[in-house]
């Protein structure tokens, strides 16, 4: 899944590990998030787009799957 987290946090001029602060989370998972290395969960997804002010589809999109 790809996210545009990375650029919504840089917009706040947060670090990673604010967010992951703010989120209750580990730094590394908001790095595995941001670098699509790890999926959030839906209430960590639904977390993230509240914090941000934005709906979800807003912030992340699934994969371009080959056609």
């Amino acid at each position: 899944m790809n996210n545009k987290i990375r650029a919504l946090r840089a917009d706040c001029g947060w670090s990673q590990a604010h967010l992951a602060d703010l989120l209750q989370v580990s730094r590394q998972t908001v790095n595995a998030i941001e670098t699509g290395r790890y999926d959030p969960s839906l209430p960590l997804a639904f977390a993230i787009a509240k914090l941000f002010s934005q709906p979800i589809e807003a912030i992340f999109t699934p994969d371009q799957e080959p056609a």
